[in-house]
């Protein structure tokens, strides 16, 4: 039988993606969906699983190649069985061993994220770099955020090669990736004994010389005081953690809490859960949030915008796509509902439904965590009554989400019990000042109460 070649299935924008780690080797029997590698993008980093079962005949390519859609990356002697993806299907993204053959997840979206999520922002894309201390030795390098910097693999060495801590380098290539420049440059900066003068993200992700000398936090030896073990964290929270990062320190946060009466919303709910699951869907408090989103951002398109690299212009997005904190065993994702504009209630519950169970799985692709214009994180489920969610750069806002409560609320001369949700809103105060983050909160409150709104029909 003639082997089959398996290719790199569709990997939304990305194009030569880095090969991190080869989980098989030739003569392995391999099963359908078995993880063949590991695939790191900017955003991510996803399995390509085989597309039958068979015996490994040879690999066509090793640890550290650059790959993109198409590209042949092993021979498969087939053992008959049917095919259950063939080379369109969408990689899942990595396990934290990185050899189950049972999916786990990474993220985005960066979510960010969550960043949430989680999340991933696109922009700045490396973790924030201090500037070098007025020193001309090198600091320590601290191997897990060395491992997670946004830098190509001759720059890893590179940098490894003159003992440069990539952590403290900020990026002033596309997406805030690291060059050789910027290493060449930040060991200048030390041997001068001053700033480094390697590029960093600005206040949009633009390049900029000199930064901020951030303090490291000390880490004693907890075993000085009793037993400890110690187990590594999974790779999405090792890359999304120098992106929540990056964030929360180039981006001035504001986050302001207010709350909604969700209490007609709720029995409306409970009123067509029914009706929904006749037609399969699961009609949960999210989709109304998303829907009543939805809304408030046709009406106040700031939010909907993103600052452009040099931070000196707007762009306004003709599109909206909304993205959503989704906990998962290793950690929060952030899928994105394409044009949720023009998805009723119905279609939003089904979207969540399934890019959920797709994200729980590991089976989410790279272009189902891109392109979200505004992220919603809702901790209803587990319980809290405000937080302070992180920005998923570029984006401009996000809406945390806490858990509704049953309150006496003052109304038509006496108090009545009224179901109340609290809302907690993050915006780039560069651009959102007070007003209109107050005026978000409001129309938004406004949108929830508005139960016919949320439910009529979508042109």
């Amino acid at each position: 039988m003639a082997a089959q070649e398996i290719q790199v299935p569709d990997l939304g924008d990305f194009k030569n993606v880095e090969v991190i780690e080869v989980l098989v080797k030739p003569g392995d029997q391999v099963a359908v969906d078995t993880p063949l590698l590991t695939l790191e993008t900017e955003k991510a980093t996803m399995d390509v699983p085989s597309p039958a079962a068979g015996v490994i005949e040879k690999l066509l390519v090793a640890k550290g190649a650059r790959v993109s859609a198409g590209t042949p990356v092993a021979l498969l002697k087939s053992a008959g069985g049917p095919a259950a993806a063939g080379p369109g299907a969408a990689p899942a993204p990595a396990s934290t061993t990185g050899r189950a053959p049972t999916p786990a997840v990474t993220a985005a979206a960066a979510l960010t994220p969550a960043p949430v999520p989680a999340p991933t922002p696109s922009a700045p894309s490396a973790a924030p770099a201090a500037s070098a201390p007025a020193s001309s030795t090198p600091a320590p390098i601290n191997e897990a955020g060395f491992s997670a910097a946004h830098a190509s693999p001759s720059v890893r060495q590179f940098a490894r090669e003159l003992g440069v801590d990539l952590t403290r380098v900020r990026g002033s290539g596309q997406k805030g990736r690291i060059t050789a420049a910027d290493v060449k440059a930040y060991v200048k900066g030390l041997m001068q004994g001053g700033a480094a003068a390697a590029g960093g993200a600005g206040a949009s992700g633009g390049a900029v010389s000199g930064g901020v000398a951030w303090p490291r936090v000390p880490v004693p030896d907890f075993a000085q005081f009793g037993a400890v073990e110690i187990k590594p964290l999974s790779r999405i929270k090792r890359i999304s953690g120098p992106r929540l990062h990056a964030s929360w320190v180039n981006l001035p946060h504001v986050t302001q809490f207010d709350e909604a009466d969700i209490t007609e919303m709720e029995a409306a709910r409970v009123r067509l859960k029914d009706q929904a699951a006749a037609r399969g869907v699961k009609l949960t408090p999210l989709a109304f949030v998303l829907r009543a989103v939805v809304r408030t951002l046709q009406k106040l398109p700031t939010f909907n915008a993103s600052l452009d690299e040099r931070g000196e212009n707007l762009i306004y997005k003709k599109y909206l796509h909304l993205g959503f904190a989704a906990d998962t065993p290793n950690g929060l994702l952030v899928p994105v509902i394409r044009d949720a504009d023009k998805k009723d209630i119905y279609e939003l519950a089904r979207a969540l439904g399934e890019l959920s169970e797709l994200a729980r799985a590991g089976k989410l692709s790279g272009a189902q965590m891109q392109g979200g214009c505004f992220t919603v994180s809702s901790l209803g489920g587990i319980g809290g009554t405000a937080f302070t969610p992180i920005i998923n750069a570029p984006e401009l806002a996000i809406l945390g989400v806490s858990r509704a409560a049953v309150r006496p609320v003052y109304k038509d001369g006496a108090f009545v019990p009224r179901l109340m949700l609290p809302l907690s809103l993050s915006y780039d105060h560069r651009v959102i000042d007070g007003a209109d983050g107050a005026r978000f909160s409001t129309a938004l409150a406004a949108q929830l109460a508005d139960v016919n709104g949320l439910l009529e029909a979508v042109p």
